[in-house]
C-alpha cells in the first residue's frame, strides 16, 4: 500500500497567530500517540503573515483514515478552531521521491 502525505494551509485569525502556534505545538506533541502517522510538522509561512501549513506523512490510508480519532488528538484539533480564520485547506497527496522521508 502506498504512503499518503498532506499539506494542510491554516490561516490565523487576526490578531491570534501566537495562540495558534501555541496550539499547533500541542497538535504535534498529540500526534505522538497516533501509529501509522510517520511525518506531523508544522510550519509559518515567510511571506504570508498568519499563514501555516502543515505537512503529514501517513502509513496507509488506514493510518490516515484513524486520525485525531484519539482522545489527545481531539482535545489538542478541539483548541484550534477560535484561532483560525476560516476552514483549513487540505490537498492529498502520494509520494514519489523524498531525501529524508521513507516512502
Amino acid at each position: 500500500m502506498s504512503k499518503i502525505t498532506l499539506i494542510a494551509k491554516l490561516t490565523a485569525a487576526e490578531g491570534k497567530g501566537a495562540e495558534l502556534e501555541a496550539a499547533l505545538a500541542e497538535l504535534c506533541a498529540a500526534a505522538d500517540a497516533e501509529d501509522g502517522l510517520e511525518v506531523y510538522s508544522a510550519h509559518r509561512a515567510n511571506d504570508e503573515e498568519g499563514v501555516y501549513y502543515f505537512f503529514e506523512m501517513y502509513q496507509d490510508g488506514e493510518a490516515l483514515a484513524v486520525h485525531g480519532k484519539g482522545d489527545e488528538m481531539k482535545e489538542a484539533m478541539g483548541k484550534l478552531g477560535g484561532f483560525l480564520g476560516g476552514r483549513p485547506e487540505i490537498t492529498l497527496m502520494t509520494p514519489i521521491a523524498a531525501k529524508g522521508l521513507v516512502i
